[in-house]
């Protein structure tokens, strides 16, 4: 298992390499069924209820949305610590580009994964040395795109039911569609496909106009006004770094920028009971944290577009797009392909 793992980030260095290994062997190591948890004494009544939740939607996953389930989530892990990995993300200062990291294997990816603190700040602070933006955010799960098979993580068991679910389908999203070296195609697909399958998981679980489906109906809301506030933002920001004027004006312009667009944020939409709100808000703007989210929440639009036009089933637009990536070239430019020829042939 450790010399497996280690390949798959044999682009970084041996410590790096084998740190990583030890904390997955660590999390695989800890695993035990769900079902054998949830009959132990002492499992209180909130974690077997969203264990359970965890197994029905594996199942959803499998039989409905027919994903690549194999053995993940039907295991548990405990984890030690309240957060899992440290993400680092770095960005040029008048460019909204991301560094980017090579991993074997999966290709280049925008974000780095530390297993502490310190690791994670000396790693920023050479990077703010170089001159880039940087943050870091905090991460409870990760997918091993169908390696192993991955566990519920006990510090997920801290989300309400939508998101726990949301999280599963996005990470089983992972495991069975991935475009080596796209993290922006892959990660917004996941997040389309895990708010998408939530609201069909709680409408068949609960009933149309159901708490837990309203829930997720507003949750998905939430994300599509993010996406389009966000557009707006980086349109904004990639006309003034590709305008020609000093670079002490392009930094000193960008802080207009940011401070305006946290303001429209406030004002429009921010709803303090969001998680994106909440955390967009509460951090300093530069270019790292703009990237960070919009590499969840790229071209959001055309993966709805499709999704309409295969009739709103989940499974037919993953069959689409597997489809359309299989030829190579840059993923989003199929998509827009694919929905072009739709278009044209109804």
């Amino acid at each position: 298992m450790v010399l497996a793992f280690g390949l798959t980030v044999s682009g970084c260095s041996p410590l790096y390499v084998l740190r990583a290994a030890y904390e997955e062997g660590k999390i695989l190591w800890r695993r035990e069924p769900i079902t054998d948890f949830i009959e132990k004494p002492g499992t209180d009544a909130d974690t077997k209820e969203k264990l359970g939740l965890v197994l029905a939607v594996r199942d959803y996953a499998d039989k409905t949305l027919k994903m690549n389930v194999g053995g993940s989530y039907s295991s548990y892990s405990y984890v030690d610590r309240p957060d899992l990995t440290y993400i680092l993300t770095a960005v040029p200062k008048t460019e909204l580009k991301p560094y980017t990291w090579w991993f074997l294997f999966v290709g280049r990816v925008p974000y780095k994964g530390y297993f502490s603190v310190e690791d994670a700040n000396r790693a920023t602070a050479e990077l703010q040395r170089e001159g880039y933006d940087t943050i870091i955010r905090t991460a409870a799960a990760f997918s091993t795109l169908g390696w192993f098979d991955d566990p519920l993580l006990s510090n997920l068991l801290r989300y309400d039911e939508v998101t726990l679910a949301n999280v599963i389908f996005h990470e089983l999203l992972h495991n069975t569609l991935y475009v080596k070296g796209s993290a922006a195609f892959n990660e917004s697909l996941a997040n389309f496909v895990g708010g998408h399958a939530a609201i069909d998981f709680f409408h068949d679980k609960f009933g149309e106009g159901s708490a837990e489906h309203q829930r997720a109906v507003l949750a998905w809301q939430g994300e599509l006004e993010f996406a389009n506030f966000l557009e707006g933002v980086t349109n904004t920001l990639n006309a003034l770094y590709a305008s020609n004027i000093p670079l002490e004006d392009k930094l000193r312009l960008r802080e207009e920028v940011f401070a305006r667009s946290k303001r429209e944020w406030v004002r429009r939409f921010a709803d303090p009971e969001t998680y994106r709100s909440r955390n967009f808000l509460q951090q300093p703007f530069n270019n790292a944290v703009i990237i960070q989210y919009t590499l969840y929440l790229k071209n959001l639009k055309l993966f709805e577009a499709l999704y309409d036009a295969e009739g709103k089933s989940l499974t037919r637009l993953i069959d689409s797009i597997r489809e359309a990536v299989s030829k190579g070239g840059e993923p989003f430019e199929q998509l827009q392909a694919l929905i072009d020829r739709r278009r044209t042939s109804s």
